[in-house]
């Protein structure tokens, strides 16, 4: 995590809370010469605009008054999402037994993505059944793991 988003975590995690909601994750992004803060929340039962919006009004005074970013920037308050990214410890942790998509950086048997059932976490290596059979994949390897939502 960057120093922006640690700081805008540490801002947002207690307006989340007490919105009803969970802290899913903070990016700071720039995206076609545009810099964007999202924020990304999460509950049980799913997000709705309302939570969104209720978490954004709570936090934008909150960040106009702290000012971590030094330049202007679009603020957005989104949910986590059906395929979202896993990140943290935590999150294997939760999501332990779900399918998932890994995209590797470099391509191994001949492919650069796996999908099968996360069945281990371990120090940023991840254990994934694929076709009933187990693989490990290093942290080195792995550019991205998401929550795989088949359509």
């Amino acid at each position: 995590m960057s120093k922006i988003t640690e700081t805008v975590w540490q801002l947002a995690e207690p307006v989340a809370r007490e919105n009803g909601v969970e802290l899913w994750d903070v990016e700071f992004v720039k995206e076609a010469g545009t810099q964007y803060l999202r924020v990304y929340i999460d509950k049980p039962e799913g997000i709705c605009v309302d939570d969104c919006e209720a978490v954004s009004r709570a936090l934008d005074p909150i960040l106009d008054e702290a000012d971590p970013i030094p330049c202007s920037y679009v603020f957005e308050v989104a949910s986590a999402g059906i395929d979202r990214e896993l990140k943290r410890p935590s999150d294997f942790e939760k999501f332990m037994g779900s399918q998932v998509e890994i995209k590797l950086y470099q391509a191994l048997n001949g492919r650069k993505v796996y999908v099968g059932e996360l069945a281990g976490y371990d120090q940023g290596n991840v254990t994934v059944l694929v076709n009933g059979k187990e693989l490990e994949l290093k942290k080195p390897m792995i550019a991205q793991v998401r929550l795989y939502v088949e359509i």
